[in-house]
């Protein structure tokens, strides 16, 4: 009886494990997605409504000076086809985890979007919609395309993605460092965990600026091509 006993305890505990672990694998895999797309397409609707709200040029209204970035509010829209025809994320400002979970992340002490120096983003390769799941696909001369609702911002990437390690804070500053680039100039560093899975080391990309256009005279060619 005592074996017995032993035995169907033994065997209950595995079942109640294994079904926390599927239902763990469920949420990593499937509901943080979920999430994802919701908290993603609420932070596109809203700087949307922004920037419809923003005084026209030309109008009697003058444009308002560039705002400081907030921590956790949207600064920008990324594209980058070669990730997916419908690949379309919000850019907020900071990188903590709760920012992540709504989009990506752009590093706070890097410079704004289209200004000389190094403008910095960071996303998930995995969980909450795998925003960079397909990030060792990027290649030399892609296009990473940025829009702030006044003008598009076209990025080249320079190189294949480089690994490297969490501590290398260099692949952040205004001059990156191995990306190449020997001076200032307006950088794009994209950043994710290596492996897929883990987040032992890190994925880098670095791209120039190539073309800027208003939104006024629609989208630029790496959009529409």
């Amino acid at each position: 009886m005592a074996v017995r006993l032993i035995v169907r305890t033994f065997s209950e505990l595995c079942i109640t494990v294994g079904t926390v672990i599927v239902l763990f694998v469920v949420y990593v895999m499937f509901w943080t997605g979920v999430q994802a797309e919701s908290a993603t397409a609420g932070q596109i609707d809203t700087l949307e409504q922004e920037w419809i709200d923003r005084p026209v040029p030309g109008t009697t209204a003058a444009a308002p000076p560039p705002k400081a970035y907030t921590t956790g509010k949207g600064i920008a829209v990324m594209y980058i086809p070669r990730l997916g025809r419908n690949w379309e994320w919000p850019v907020l400002e900071g990188t903590s985890t709760a920012i992540l979970k709504k989009g990506l992340g752009h590093y706070a002490a890097t410079a704004r979007l289209g200004e000389t120096g190094n403008f910095s983003v960071a996303g998930h390769r995995r969980t909450y919609g795998d925003p960079f799941k397909d990030f060792p696909r990027l290649r030399p001369g892609d296009a990473v395309v940025l829009t702030d609702g006044t003008t598009w911002y076209t990025y080249r990437v320079a190189r294949t993605p480089y690994r490297t390690v969490p501590t290398d804070i260099g692949v952040i500053d205004p001059v990156p460092r191995r990306s190449g680039f020997d001076g200032p100039g307006r950088y794009l560093t994209l950043t994710t965990c290596e492996p897929e899975w883990g987040s032992s080391h890190r994925l880098i990309a670095w791209a120039h600026l190539d073309a800027t256009q208003p939104v006024t005279q629609g989208k630029p060619p790496a959009l529409t091509g």
